[in-house]
């Protein structure tokens, strides 16, 4: 990896405050998602831009890694507006030169076209690729893309470990745009969705929630309305109630630092997957190995809205496709990316007997390292 830059940002006039980290350039361009939260720092924002390098070489795209965040916890409305469009206009520069900013925890796709609206920045415009459709279609059409992954890592995990008929119920810590996908996806393939956590608790039921009747009751940032939910459930007002829940799968789909050596000693589920960044700290899966119990690695399962966009942004989609056809070749890109990772990490993982964050920050660093010998003439 190269040289990283740092950048802190703000604006007193609507008290804005923000993080860009472009951990690695490659041929220019870089790319990462942006997360706003009340806590974000630039420390949390540089190790998010290491882990999106790692997640590219992995998913084999020549691209760097970077990470954006905005210091805020504001609901949505003007405010928030604001503080959105100061941050696209500080990104601006950024955005026109090879630093993509995307998608993160808190931020939705209505929030990222709003502030490349006040960058004056064109993602079709300065796409190589000539899209069949406008890039907000497109991801309204993929906007599933990151839970589809996790789906697939879930049931190539489950398949490959020989736990594919004994492991279906899951668990799903936050109902944002992945955990939401999550749970659609794994209800299609069989599973038994038992609880869901969003910022106010858990709702759990060990015979099965419906999924349909959640969707309709969350908002687009993932919060569950209480008065419009199933009677019969049981809804828990404590933070990390969802550890409690017997699930086979646990799917992590919130904010970092979810699993800690302070509570991995309640993890109940046969498999740990990490849908969102850096969900499940090192010394906990550690903790979570030695028990037998993998973690599968966010770098691998969750780069799905990550894949689609470095395709595009490469001009690797197919010349002359419809939207339909476009959207088809990028889950099936998706799909086996995902789970020819997962096939090569637990294979390595089978005679190395380390956790898989290890194995796969090593399969990442020699991608790396392949790349760069071959940028180097002979």
């Amino acid at each position: 990896m190269g040289m990283e830059v740092r950048i802190q940002v703000s604006d007193p006039d609507s008290e804005f405050r923000g993080f860009v980290v472009v951990n690695d350039f490659v041929d220019g361009r870089a790319m990462g998602g942006t997360r706003m939260t009340p806590q974000v720092d630039l420390q949390e924002v540089a190790g998010l831009a290491e882990a999106m390098t790692l997640k590219l070489a992995l998913a084999g795209l020549p691209i760097g890694g970077a990470k954006a965040g905005i210091v805020c916890g504001l609901p949505s409305g003007p405010e928030r507006d604001r503080q959105l469009t100061a941050f696209g206009q500080a990104v601006a520069p950024l955005l026109r030169n090879g630093v993509y900013l995307g998608c993160d925890q808190g931020i939705s796709y209505r929030d990222r076209d709003y502030f490349f609206e006040a960058a004056h920045f064109d993602m079709q415009r300065d796409s190589p690729v000539d899209l069949p459709c406008s890039w907000s279609e497109l991801w309204d059409k993929c906007h599933e893309i990151t839970g589809f992954g996790v789906c697939e890592a879930v049931t190539a995990a489950a398949e490959q470990l020989g736990l594919d008929a004994v492991c279906r119920t899951v668990a799903i810590q936050g109902f944002g745009t992945v955990g939401r996908a999550v749970a659609t996806g794994l209800r299609g393939r069989g599973f038994t969705v038992v609880a869901v956590a969003d910022r106010h608790g858990t709702i759990a039921d060990p015979g099965g929630l419906d999924v349909d009747a959640l969707l309709r009751a969350t908002d687009e940032y993932g919060t569950i309305d209480r008065g419009a939910i199933s009677p019969g459930v049981t809804c828990a007002d404590t933070a990390d109630a969802w550890l409690d829940v017997a699930a086979d799968v646990l799917v992590l789909a919130a904010g970092g630092d979810a699993i800690t050596t302070d509570n991995v000693d309640r993890v109940r589920a046969a498999i740990v997957v990490e849908g969102g960044n850096l969900a499940c700290t090192p010394p906990a899966c550690d903790v979570l190995a030695l028990r037998g119990v993998p973690v599968l690695p966010g770098i691998v399962v969750n780069c799905g809205g990550a894949a689609v966009t470095g395709l595009l942004l490469l001009g690797a989609a197919p010349v002359g496709a419809s939207v339909e056809e476009l959207v088809d070749w990028l889950f099936a890109q998706v799909g086996d990316r995902v789970r020819g990772n997962i096939t090569e990490l637990l294979d390595r993982a089978a005679v190395q007997t380390r956790p898989l964050y290890r194995i796969a920050d090593d399969l990442a660093r020699e991608r790396l390292a392949d790349r760069e010998r071959k940028l180097i003439p002979a």
